[in-house]
């Protein structure tokens, strides 16, 4: 049999239309991109590979020692023309030799650099499930049953989360789910902006102001340029050692006063739970009491702490306040087991975020039965299109789904609770070493720590030279590091799911004898 063309439709030359009785078109090309047995073939390949890459993580250095270019070198500069023979498997085999080595290790035991990307055999599957189902949620009517197992997966989050049931849909709220925290920040931004200026008038734009702290994630400011709020109307608050690095009540109070006395116009705050250099914690409940009498939406980003909530006794930290915000978000992906990406975001007034975010003008993504049904009375329809900013949306219900079916909230909690009681195993062995000092005071999983130098000039300088050494371990841990307040610190965040009780202890083992190597070497110059 001859080979099948390489393309699935043939073109007239004279005019670039599809060649109907000129040229007959060719399917059996096309049929062979899905072809059942092919799938099951190939899949067990990746299947494999990825069983094969956790069970062998211990064997790669968690962060590869590579210059830029090292693999655009190594791969040709044009694809290839034919398909190649075995070309998946040759594939496979290509991310086994030059992918892997080269990445960075997020699911390394000795990971401790970054807030985690977690992952799970549900996740990882149920993302795996949602890309081979590939429908395209965008409305109700496009995938009626991918929308609403969305909306009760986030009600089923957000009770989990013991978040208010105004934010529920149970509750007059609703949420749906994201990318990145990064869109739900802006989100949630538009929809403020813009019930702001259809109250004041849009000519006002230029007014509005934005307020965070200078510990919030540079994703806030970066929403605030996008939706048109002038660079100087993003104010920064300053924050300080003696509070936690959290962001005060009196001096946001402070700055919305002196903007609104100078004709500007206090629109939205940013609180964070778990900020990302030391997890300082946001008084959300007095913010939103000095936001309220200005009107100003309240947003909190829990990307990294929000997961912490579903144990009850770190609860406290996070929720305090939480009633009275106008928009809450969490990463999922980040340490509920839910792999990347996975951002929920619940708001107390959906239609705030459709009026800014919503189209009525394409007709061929309407459904007149659905919208006749709401009208007689039956269940209102959610088009997921209209709360955020892209149409074409992924399937991520269908994992969050199995990751809450496969591990029950339970699971969820005894996960949090053993990266938290390392993370306090940890803090509890730099405590014990008068060399060191913690920095800032451990909430979650992450330890801020340094180390005490004899010279409080070159202390800083000392601790980088610290992390670069123990980054540069044979087999060690990967760490990085914070500057807060002028204070240079490592951060130690425990969170992959592989991680164990012996692998922070090596990591602390590693630290100590880094730090013992670069001290000796001081006295002997000194």
């Amino acid at each position: 049999m001859a080979p099948a063309p390489s393309h699935c439709h043939a073109t007239n030359g004279n005019n670039g239309a599809i060649a109907a009785a000129d040229t007959p078109v060719k399917t059996q090309h096309c049929a062979r991109l899905l072809d059942a047995d092919e799938f099951r073939r190939q899949g067990r390949l990746v299947v494999d590979l990825i069983a094969d890459y956790y069970a062998g993580m211990g064997e790669y250095p968690v962060h590869p020692t590579v210059s830029p270019g090292f693999l655009r070198h190594r791969l040709p500069a044009e694809p290839p023309s034919r398909r190649e023979p075995d070309a998946f498997a040759a594939a496979m085999q290509d991310v086994r030799d030059v992918i892997l080595p080269g990445l960075t290790h997020w699911q390394s035991p000795r990971h401790f650099a970054h807030f985690p990307a977690s992952s799970s055999t549900a996740g990882a599957l149920g993302e795996a499930l949602a890309a081979g189902i590939n429908v395209v949620p965008f409305t109700w009517a496009a995938s009626p049953a991918a929308t609403e197992l969305e909306m009760v997966v986030v009600d089923w989050l957000g009770k989990a989360l013991h978040l208010p049931e105004r934010l529920l849909f149970a509750g007059g709220g609703g949420g749906s789910i994201l990318g990145t925290t990064c869109e739900a920040i802006l989100c949630a931004l538009v929809a403020a902006r813009d019930r702001k200026l259809a109250a004041i008038g849009e000519g006002r734009i230029g007014d509005l102001v934005v307020y965070c702290s200078d510990q919030t994630h540079f994703a806030f400011c970066k929403a605030a340029r996008i939706a048109g709020i002038r660079r100087e109307h993003c104010r920064e608050i300053p924050t300080y050692r003696d509070d936690a690095f959290a962001l005060s009540p009196a001096a946001l109070r402070a700055a919305m006063r002196r903007d609104a006395d100078a004709g500007l116009v206090p629109l939205f705050v940013c609180a964070t739970v778990g900020t990302t250099q030391t997890t300082a914690v946001d008084p959300v409940g007095e913010l939103c009491a000095a936001a309220a009498p200005h009107g100003a939406w309240v947003h909190v980003d829990a990307a990294y702490a929000g997961s912490a909530m579903v144990c009850p006794e770190l609860r406290g930290a996070v929720a305090d306040g939480v009633e009275a915000v106008d928009s809450f978000s969490m990463n999922a992906h980040k340490w509920l087991l839910a792999n990347n990406d996975c951002c929920v975001m619940w708001v107390r007034t959906p239609s705030a975020l459709v009026a800014a975010l919503g189209t009525d003008q394409e007709y061929i993504l309407k459904d007149a039965a659905a919208e006749t049904a709401a009208a007689d009375g039956g269940e209102g329809v959610v088009d997921y299109k209209d709360w955020g900013i892209t149409l074409t949306r992924r399937f991520r219900a269908l994992k969050l789904w199995l990751v809450l079916r496969c591990y029950g909230v339970e699971g969820l909690r005894e996960h949090v609770r053993s990266h938290v009681g390392m993370a306090a195993a940890f803090e509890g062995m730099v405590r014990a070493d008068a060399r060191f000092e913690v920095v800032t005071p451990r909430r979650f999983a992450l330890v801020c720590f340094r180390l005490r130098s004899p010279n409080k000039k070159t202390a800083n300088e000392l601790n980088r030279r610290l992390l670069e050494e123990v980054n540069a371990a044979s087999s060690g841990p990967y760490m990085s590091s914070a500057n807060v307040g002028g204070v240079y610190m490592l951060r130690c965040a425990v969170g992959s799911t592989l991680t164990e009780e012996r692998h922070v202890r090596e990591a602390w083992n590693v630290v100590q004898d880094r730090a013992t190597s670069i001290l000796s070497k001081m006295e002997i110059i000194m």
